[in-house]
């Protein structure tokens, strides 16, 4: 039995797959466990060694589960709609679904490496047809449904046409876009298009103009998220914001279930209050200010500082508001043009962000419904159209962003808050006395705001109202490769549901994938698009559309007549355990939680939330690593630009064969240039890391055919010779400059895990991605500790094997021993539950150590172990237990289980002191009494030789910790 970690990795591999190893049933006789793993998008570039850490750590948890007992579902697929496939299609004239094939097989063949115990049969993939069917299945139930506030939950929109009908909006409690006001002989008036478009209002699919991030060089809408200072990040394109007619899902419907479900499910308090900002609950008031000069027209607001109103000396709406044409006057629209220019270029991130002080004034202004004095209007990007009314009352005396624009625009300050008696309170703090404030004066604020809110309803100018930050999800893109719409428009451009029958909705073939001008290129699909009885949407899903519900496909893959049987999803209900990155904190987290309690309003899921318990694995940063030049100023004064270590100096003398002597120059000329780090070799100086390039690896790129090597020959070219070091083995290299960052593509820092892989076998890299450090924190790539882990599994090999034979003997095990095996037990099987896979790595090397030390070989302490490590080291666990004669596969034997018998203590080490000075230990019986400790103790000939000739004044026992003589 030879360590040989790679032919052990193959074998078993093999062996799993061909005898389904991990396939699952679903076997209602078991307890169920569902664990699973965010689904990654197939890049090309592959898999790099932060993508596994999360994976390893689901599946040591899915291993562990199977072998207590549990029917585990742990599956894997692919998240393959998305515009990089499509970019990569316009670059290259690669259709999507064929790079997206090769790059979804690269990664299964790259995790099937890594050991991973997937149940490949339940696989699946967003941009498969067959997968994509239901998820225009769902989105189309999302169009046939409203949501009933009455019930709070989703209705089919029959029932809300049959009410309409019958009562018009009296008594309709429903989310909606604009309050519509209509009894039900005028229902039945509208013509079809008319009660086609009132419908839209209410639908939780819907669609209307929203202001979207349009990129006109990727020719699609982007997310916020993909923009950063007004540039795309894929790209770096201009983004402007433009209105479209866009599809989206009614998420604010959704608001205070998403925040209540919050309180019951097992996520990080940094998720969730990312989730609940996002949300954005506050309780205020609503309020009308009537617009001066502009018959029966008012500005709504929505305010939680109502008691503030007195202070309002100016109002400020979105550049994007419905008014803004109306309210410019003729004086005023060179400026309104010019600042609406500059915002069209701006996304909401960015506006949101910007501490500098931008608007411009309309011209127009309305009336304080308490003051009556007029206030003027501006627009201002700090304010949103989609974000409460799209208007705000401005308070300068008491908001921070108003006072610096009063400042800058010359706005009257009135102050309408004391805080005299609230030393350091802030702007934003709601204590203080109402002064400047007519009949509020003397109020606190807490009382003010009430009294300000009935005001409002006694005036008809208000009410209190509940609002929310989050704004309805867009749920259409201008790109082909994404999900169609299955919606087909008549005539009369009234839109209807493409027939389940009919799903899915496939994608046509086409080789041109640009957007131009906003337009979708499905518009030229002309065939494809036109029917018999109207036409096809051409706008496609955005990326999450898939991913909002496929953990329930997974319950049910194969399935062709719905998304998930009842029986199927009633035994699997919901994910136990679900791991990813942080990054997926808000947008898909809080969009597969919409999609699931709309399903569970359907009674397709039985339970209200998707995942119980979710675990962030932190990001594993690798050092950035540039390479440096200078210039050699010969005597001759020639310039010559060369590669130089970072440490050398300015004005340090050299001599470079084929050079000349001369001195380093670092001036404008000097440059730093991203070196592979793959090409870089770790070592350590003075207890620092150092990354050096050595000439033998500069020497090797000349073959090196990799996209990487032909970026970095293109950096050597830029100075003419290198000035080598020599290290302490007389190879020569440059010392390279660095900094830890995320490990990118584009910062040449990304590791292949099947590199390692290669050279320590898949387990050394399993064990040692876990013993970097806790799952859920950030943490440095290193490969200086992968030679210690590699190490520990070779000294956890030869417990067993001697010169490349078993060596087992199944003597009978000693006290210690069976100490040492359920010390480990407890450990690891407790600190799996607590997903604290670094500190069981720790532990199996100590036991390990331990047990070395015992010179222990015996077959009942080592099998034990061989069961325990199974989740951690699978390929050498399986090679252990096979050769130990274990029956089936290591990973179907049961889960080791502690023993406390063999952790209790039956005796304790005592210090004997002599008038409060240590002498001697003694070990006595755990449950000995103080008198029996002391009798034991005066007993023994160490002690009595300390007490030959003296007197024993008293004698101090300590249960468990010491006994003191006090001797004269």
């Amino acid at each position: 039995m030879k360590f040989d970690v790679q032919t052990i990795d193959a074998k078993w591999q093999a062996t799993w797959n061909e005898n389904g190893t991990y396939k699952t049933t679903t076997d209602q006789t078991k307890p169920k466990y569902y664990v699973l793993d965010m689904f990654p998008y197939p890049s090309g570039a592959g898999l790099h060694v932060g993508h596994p850490l999360g994976y390893i750590a689901s599946d040591i948890v899915a291993r562990s589960k199977r072998q207590q007992g549990f029917n585990v579902l742990h599956p894997m697929g692919f998240d393959s709609f998305g515009l990089p496939a499509e970019q990569y299609a316009i670059d290259t004239g690669v259709h999507p679904s064929e790079s997206t094939a090769v790059n979804t097989e690269r990664y299964k063949e790259q995790m099937q490496r890594l050991g991973l115990s997937y149940d490949w049969d339940r696989a699946v993939n967003t941009s498969d047809p067959k997968y994509y069917k239901w998820t225009q299945w769902i989105v189309g139930r999302v169009f046939e449904h409203w949501y009933d506030k009455n019930v709070d939950k989703a209705r089919p929109i029959s029932e809300l046409v049959d009410h309409l009908a019958e009562h018009g909006t009296v008594g309709l409690n429903a989310a909606q876009g604009e309050q519509l006001n209509l009894t039900g002989h005028a229902w039945g008036e509208l013509s079809d298009k008319e009660q086609s478009d009132a419908l839209m209002n209410y639908r939780l699919a819907f669609r209307s103009v929203s202001y979207v991030n349009w990129c006109e060089a990727l020719g699609t809408v982007l997310a916020n998220d993909e923009v950063k200072d007004g540039k795309s990040e894929r790209g770096n394109h201009p983004v402007v914001q433009k209105p479209m007619l866009q599809w989206s899902l009614r998420i604010t419907a959704y608001a205070d279930r998403l925040l209540e479900g919050l309180d019951r499910v097992d996520y990080s308090d940094g998720l969730k209050a990312q989730q609940r900002n996002w949300i954005g609950r506050s309780t205020g008031a609503q309020a009308f200010f009537d617009i001066a000069d502009h018959d029966g027209k008012r500005l709504e607001v929505f305010t939680t500082r109502p008691d503030t109103i007195f202070g309002t000396t100016f109002m400020v709406i979105a550049p994007e508001h419905d008014h803004v044409a109306e309210l410019t006057t003729e004086d005023q629209l060179q400026d309104i043009q010019d600042y609406l220019a500059y915002v069209g270029s701006r996304s909401e991130i960015d506006r949101q962000a910007e501490t500098k002080v931008t608007g411009a004034f309309t011209g127009s202004y309305c009336i304080n419904p308490f003051t009556e004095k007029r206030v003027p209007i501006y627009i201002a990007e700090y304010v949103l159209k989609d974000y409460g009314t799209g208007a705000i009352m401005a308070v300068p005396s008491d908001d921070e962003r108003d006072m610096r624009f009063a400042e800058k625009f010359g706005i009257e300050i009135v102050n309408v808050i004391d805080k005299s008696d609230f030393p350091g309170a802030s702007l934003k703090d709601k204590v203080g006395k109402l002064i400047n404030s007519d009949f509020l004066n003397g109020m606190e604020v807490e009382e003010a705001i009430t009294a300000a809110t009935d005001r409002l309803g006694e005036m008809g100018r208000g009410k209190e109202q509940i609002n929310f930050r989050i704004r309805d999800l867009v749920f259409s893109r201008q790109r082909y490769w994404g999900e169609p719409w299955p919606i087909i428009y008549n005539e009369q451009d009234i839109p209807t549901l493409v027939p389940a029958e009919d799903l899915p909705v496939e994608l046509p073939p086409m080789d041109d994938f640009r957007a131009v001008s906003g337009v979708s290129p499905l518009e030229r699909a002309t065939e494809w698009n036109t029917l018999e009885n109207g036409r096809r949407e051409t706008d496609t899903m955005p990326a999450t559309a898939g991913s909002n519900w496929y953990y329930l496909r997974y319950m049910d893959p194969n399935n062709d007549g719905e998304f998930v049987a009842k029986d199927v999803v009633d035994y699997w209900q919901d994910v136990d355990l679900y791991v990813g990155g942080a990054e997926h904190a808000v947008s898909h987290i809080l969009y597969s939680r919409l999609i699931h309690k709309f399903l569970f309003d359907l009674d397709k899921v039985p339970t209200d939330e998707p995942y119980k318990k979710l675990l962030n694995q932190g990001m594993i940063g690798a050092p950035i690593v540039n390479i440096h030049s200078g210039v050699l100023l010969t005597e001759d004064h020639q310039r010559h630009a060369i590669w130089v270590s970072h440490t050398v100096a300015e004005g340090t003398p050299l001599e470079i064969d084929g050079v000349g002597k001369g001195h380093l120059v670092l001036d404008e000329s000097a440059l730093d240039r991203k070196v592979p780090l793959r090409m870089v070799e770790e070592t350590s100086v003075n207890n620092e890391p150092s990354y050096r390039i050595h000439k033998d690896a500069i020497d090797k790129l000349a073959a090196d055919e990799a996209q990487d090597a032909a970026y970095f020959r293109t950096v050597l070219e830029q100075a003419g010779a290198f000035n080598w070091e020599l290290d302490k083995e007389g190879r020569q290299f440059i010392e390279l400059s660095y900094a830890m960052g995320k490990m990118s593509k584009s910062k040449y820092n990304v590791i292949n895990p099947d590199d390692l892989r290669e050279r320590y076998g898949t387990d050394t890299f399993r064990m040692y991605e876990m013993f970097l450090g806790p799952i859920d924190q950030a943490k440095p790539w290193s490969v200086s500790g992968i030679d210690g882990v590699y190490r520990f599994l070779r000294r956890f090999w030869n417990l067993f094997v001697n010169e490349d034979e078993l060596s087992v003997s199944d003597k009978e095990s000693t006290k210690a021993e069976m100490k040492i095996l359920h010390t480990l037990i407890k450990k690891v099987t407790e600190d799996i539950d607590k997903l604290s896979f670094n500190t069981c790595v720790s532990a199996f090397m100590v036991a390990t150590n331990d047990l070395i030390k015992a010179k222990c070989d015996k077959r009942a302490i080592l099998e034990p172990m061989v069961r325990l490590i199974a989740p951690f080291a699978p390929h050498v666990a399986e090679e252990l237990f096979a050769a130990l004669g274990g029956q089936g596969s290591v990973h179907h034997a049961a889960f080791p289980e502690v023993e406390e018998k063999w952790l209790v203590e039956d005796s304790h080490t005592y210090p004997i002191a002599f008038n409060g000075k240590t002498r001697l230990t003694l070990d006595f019986p755990a449950g000995a009494s103080k008198q029996e400790i002391e009798d034991s103790a005066r007993a023994d000939e160490k002690v009595a030789a300390q007490l030959e000739g003296k007197t024993v004044r008293k004698v101090i026992v300590v249960p468990g910790r010491m006994v003191n003589f006090v001797v004269g």
